[in-house]
């Protein structure tokens, strides 16, 4: 069976503080993007869990997170482990703030529960994502959604109206545990709108929605990433993004446009920056 893991976004993040657990609480809105790896399943006889990707630095035993998905999957079904194979062509970027990992581990999630007739709901594939990560619930369900507490609760909203989307990684990567770290002693600057970004999805108001976008994160950057962020940012409003904003934990920027001109322009000025640069739909 072949599937698609989308890409997700951060149209608002914020972080409200730090549980008792040592997980902080979440509220932020997040969407698909049709940027996708394709995921291979290929069930074998040989009892063994084998995963191939076209990054030769990425896990291929039990540590990467689509084969830990395929585990969580076989023990909520009170089943044994059996043969499998799963191949991933990677293209969304790997420790971008777009939840690659968790996107496949939800791919594989929904692979295996077709492959069997679907005897789970997407809310019950869900339940078993949170086994995996925090980001997997999300991305088993998709779509425009908010998520809360650790990213496990969610929301469906209104869908985003259709758009352009541009997405560049700069070259280099950022820590998740130290931002969440960070994050506590930071002052943030601001926090986004999340009940307005709501309201204007509802409204079906693209533009209401990306004068709103923000991300608590970016407050918490190294001073050389946040304005390498910055001049991403820039870039995209210069070219005519309705809004910009990062993704995750970063370093991933995005615009959201209403015209395909203006995003191709952004895409072809955001080459000069030497990082990688996408031009995409919302899903």
């Amino acid at each position: 069976m072949e599937v698609l893991a989308y890409a997700k976004l951060n149209l608002t993040l914020d972080v409200l503080g730090k549980r008792p657990d040592g997980y902080h609480d979440m509220r932020m809105i997040m969407q698909s993007v049709a940027l996708a790896d394709t995921l291979t399943l290929e069930e074998t006889d040989t009892g063994a869990l084998r995963v191939g990707t076209n990054l030769h630095f990425l896990p291929n035993n039990e540590k990467n997170l689509a084969a830990q998905a395929a585990l969580r999957w076989w023990e909520a079904r009170g089943q044994v482990p059996k043969g499998l194979d799963i191949t991933i062509e990677k293209r969304v970027p790997v420790c971008a703030g777009m939840a690659g990992g968790s996107s496949d581990a939800a791919a594989v999630l929904r692979a295996l529960n077709q492959l069997e007739g679907a005897p789970m709901s997407l809310l019950e594939l869900a339940r078993v994502g949170e086994r995996v990560g925090s980001d997997v619930p999300y991305c088993v369900v998709g779509g425009t959604a908010l998520a809360e507490g650790r990213g496990e609760v969610l929301t469906p909203l209104p869908p985003l109206p259709k758009c352009w989307v541009v997405l560049c990684k700069p070259e280099f990567s950022i820590s998740t545990p130290a931002l969440f770290a960070k994050i506590d002693s930071v002052r943030l600057r601001c926090r986004p709108d999340t009940q307005g970004a709501i309201a204007a999805l509802e409204a079906g108001d693209l533009a209401g929605v990306a004068r709103r976008m923000y991300n608590v994160f970016e407050d918490a950057l190294p001073d050389r990433q946040r304005a390498r962020v910055n001049d991403i940012k820039n870039i995209l409003i210069h070219c005519g993004a309705m809004g910009a904003s990062m993704s995750g934990t970063g370093p991933t920027a995005f615009g959201l446009f209403d015209r395909e001109y203006r995003a191709r322009e952004a895409q072809e000025q955001l080459k000069d920056l030497n990082g990688e640069v996408f031009l995409t739909q919302t899903v």
